[in-house]
């Protein structure tokens, strides 16, 4: 536990304290240092790819699987794949964290973060499309950063051959998603206590029994996900669309008042920026995943005819992620009288902004809509998990089955207790693959690159 500790603190403890005008400070993290220099390269190296390929992110969604290989998916299949283990808790709990702390300027801040890590999230989706290969136990393609990250460390002498940095990448991996699992079903379990007066036994037991339904039986996940996703995901969206309908008299002093906060000199000293870096990219590394390896185990899975439409795909869902569903949390409590929020925190303040504006209604729609975000979480991670399975311990259903089970009885146990040791060994395992992730995508770059080069001259 020491040794945890140790490791997380020098991932997310303040590794370098910045002076602030008027003596106030900001810490960043070594992971905050590392993300946010990255975006920047990519999004320079790259010419600004999120932002000058949007129309061709709208046509990589609708374009239809080629079909070469029996039981593959389609690009809108891995987009909603990952998007539903991108929108979890972090559009909600750490929305509100961010603006509890850092003020309506932290929302600014999300979306620049957001611009810049769908460069990173292309870069890392078009290099793991171009070392997947066909998955003998599942159908399809597979593939994880541990593939690009052998061909990087490994060089030309140990072409195929394992290395030390991607097994790491693939042990951490799957750390990190059952830490994920204690902290879904903890915070489901105290959220229906909340809106329904529910025992966390009763809910904890109904969310593994209908987990182990869908994650045990062979080609549940994409289905179950491909409904469940577009609902979860719609109805949050015209939520917030009534209330911002019944607001929309507030909508100028909300937008004046994010980008006064963003830039102000108060909101500096009071940690506006520095709640984004810190509250935002730890919490919004969960969210919007760019970076840190996950979400690519979902791009290789993409039947598309060139690997860079499943960067733009995944660079798409950094957007619907953050610029989306993390603005709808955001103008929920934006538009909420700051007396209604007074001395809350956590859940519990967002279900007091919904019922200011949707009285009880809202308050049960925000504990559904937390289920359903994290029920899709746990089966989308899952999703994740069987190209690294696979990668340490061969085409085995035995390790497969293992595994789903091992995170079966960790979602059960987290809503029984919230163990804080557990989670920050999922903080710690989130850190290290994104550690190692960084350091191959960015030595691999130039294939990134020219992969997008080819495909622009095509278009």
């Amino acid at each position: 536990m020491e040794i945890i500790g140790w490791v997380y603190n020098l991932l997310w403890g303040d590794l370098i304290t910045l002076p602030l005008p008027g003596g106030g400070t900001v810490g960043l993290s070594f992971l905050v240092i590392l993300l946010i220099p990255a975006g920047i390269f990519f999004s320079i190296r790259l010419r600004f790819v999120q932002l000058r390929l949007l129309p061709d992110m709208a046509r990589a969604a609708i374009r239809k699987k080629g079909g070469s290989v029996k039981g593959s998916l389609s690009g809108l299949q891995t987009l909603i794949i990952a998007t539903a283990t991108r929108v979890g808790m972090g559009n909600l709990v750490g929305v509100v964290a961010a603006i509890s702390v850092g003020g309506a300027g932290a929302v600014f801040w999300m979306w620049v973060m957001a611009i810049l890590g769908a460069a990173t999230a292309f870069a890392e989706a078009a290099l793991v499309q171009m070392y997947k290969e066909k998955d003998p136990l599942y159908g399809g393609y597979r593939g994880t950063p541990a593939r690009y990250i052998d061909a990087c460390f490994g060089g030309k002498k140990r072409p195929g051959k394992r290395t030390i940095p991607a097994i790491l990448f693939a042990l951490s991996g799957l750390i990190c998603w059952c830490g994920i699992s204690q902290v879904i079903s903890n915070s489901v379990s105290s959220a229906f206590e909340t809106a329904f007066r529910i025992p966390p036994l009763w809910t904890t037991v109904v969310l593994v029994a209908l987990s182990a339904v869908i994650v045990l039986r062979k080609n549940a996940t994409v289905k179950v996900l491909d409904v469940l996703v577009p609902i979860m995901a719609g109805c949050y969206f015209l939520i917030t669309i009534v209330i911002i309908c019944k607001n929309a008299g507030q909508l100028p002093a909300v937008f004046s008042r994010i980008f006064e906060e963003a830039f102000g000199l108060r909101q500096a000293v009071g940690g506006g920026f520095g709640a984004v870096l810190m509250n935002g990219v730890k919490r919004g590394l969960f969210s919007n995943e760019a970076g840190s390896g996950s979400a690519p185990c979902a791009a290789a899975a993409a039947d598309v005819s060139h690997p860079a439409e499943a960067g733009l795909l995944q660079a798409f869902g950094v957007f619907i992620d953050t610029i989306v569903i993390c603005s709808c949390t955001a103008m929920i409590m934006l538009l909420a009288p700051a007396e209604n929020l007074a001395g809350l925190e956590g859940m519990g303040l967002l279900q007091a902004a919904m019922d200011y504006h949707m009285g009880q209604f809202g308050v049960v729609f925000i504990a559904l809509t937390l289920w359903m975000f994290s029920f899709s979480t746990f089966i989308g991670i899952l999703f994740y998990a069987r190209p690294n399975v696979a990668y340490l311990f061969g085409d085995s259903w035995a390790a497969q089955t293992a595994y789903k089970v091992v995170a079966l009885v960790m979602l059960f146990i987290g809503g029984m207790a919230a163990y804080t040791f557990v989670w920050e060994l999922g903080d710690v395992g989130i850190g290290l693959m994104t550690i190692f992730n960084m350091a191959a995508i960015v030595m691999l770059s130039g294939k990134a690159v020219s992969c997008l080069k080819e495909y622009e001259s095509k278009q």
